[in-house]
């Protein structure tokens, strides 16, 4: 029996579009748009590559649809709470569950990827402004950014249980995990009446501290790690471009033009190349990892906010 081939499909949530663009990784082009619902991936939008299964949380419809990757149609639609905000998504597939953060209610959904029912609704202890989510399968903890106060909340993936919650830097929005290194990255974006911040907080995963700070670009909006390469990519919406930083040594190694208002960017690590969705400029810059180079711009649906892969 043969090798099956990387499958390389990239899915990009359309904000305005009420759509996701499948671009096909091998060619850097769009092979498919999927319709789904209102004012899809605020804040994220995720994968589940064991199962080729992704999640898109559509805030104004209040739902998530969830789309085949074999056959690149929505199979179901998973509603949440009336008036729900459903914004941001992740999702382990070692437990086949899947997280949807909700910012009316302060909740996270815990959805069950095999039967997709929604399994525990989870309360924050505090009052927050749930943004983006991310997991590491790894360790079954399961990372919210909270806009609103400036911290992380730390899920227990076994029990639904907060564990944690970790103060970072002013307006928090985005958030990626390397598995390998057990190190979580926070983009600190600015408040209407804050001043920019353009930092990423890198927190310890073992001891739940951040350990570092990390100035960046204008308005950090979107962050993505390569956890082969052991390097970060953060989206700068203000300045239209990337910053690659060194995940050993905590340090920016370089600096990618992009395209207009880059936002919720993600890596392809098996061959090495990163995605960053520009909203303004409706497409897709596509860098290759070891150049730190842009190879393809690729056009898609009106405001590009967040990407997932399926590698």
């Amino acid at each position: 029996m043969g090798i099956r081939p990387p499958r390389s499909r990239i899915y990009v949530g359309n904000f305005d579009s009420d759509n996701v663009s499948v671009i096909d990784g091998r060619t850097n082009r769009v092979i498919a748009t999927v319709p789904v619902g209102d004012g899809p991936a605020q804040f994220g939008i995720t994968a589940n590559p064991v199962t080729n299964r992704i999640y898109v949380p559509n805030m104004d419809s209040t739902n998530v649809s969830v789309i085949d990757g074999a056959s690149n149609t929505v199979v179901a639609t998973v509603s949440l709470p009336a008036f729900s905000n459903p914004t941001g998504a992740g999702s382990n597939p070692v437990t086949n569950l899947i997280y949807v953060s909700d910012q009316t209610f302060d909740t996270v959904s815990v959805i069950d990827g095999s039967s997709n029912q929604i399994t525990a609704t989870l309360t924050f202890p505090i009052t927050s402004v749930p943004a983006m989510i991310a997991v590491n399968p790894s360790t079954n903890r399961i990372y919210v950014v909270n806009n609103n106060p400036d911290t992380v909340s730390v899920i227990n993936g076994t029990n639904n249980s907060f564990i944690a919650t970790i103060p970072v830097g002013t307006n928090p929005v985005a958030i990626a995990v390397n598995s390998t290194t057990n190190r979580i990255y926070v983009a600190n974006a600015f408040g209407v009446s804050s001043p920019l911040v353009d930092n990423v907080s890198v927190i310890d995963g073992t001891t739940n501290t951040v350990v570092a700070t990390i100035t960046v670009g204008a308005d950090p909006f979107g962050v993505a790690v390569n956890p082969v390469t052991n390097r970060v990519y953060v989206s700068n919406q203000l300045n239209d471009n990337v910053s690659v930083i060194d995940g050993t040594t905590n340090q920016v190694i370089a600096t990618v033009t992009v395209g207009d208002a880059p936002r919720g960017l993600a890596v392809n690590s098996t061959i090495n190349r990163i995605y960053v969705p520009n909203e303004n400029s409706s497409n897709v810059s596509v860098i290759d990892g070891t150049t730190n180079r842009v190879i393809a711009t690729i056009t898609v649906g009106s405001r590009p906010s967040y990407i997932t892969i399926i590698s």
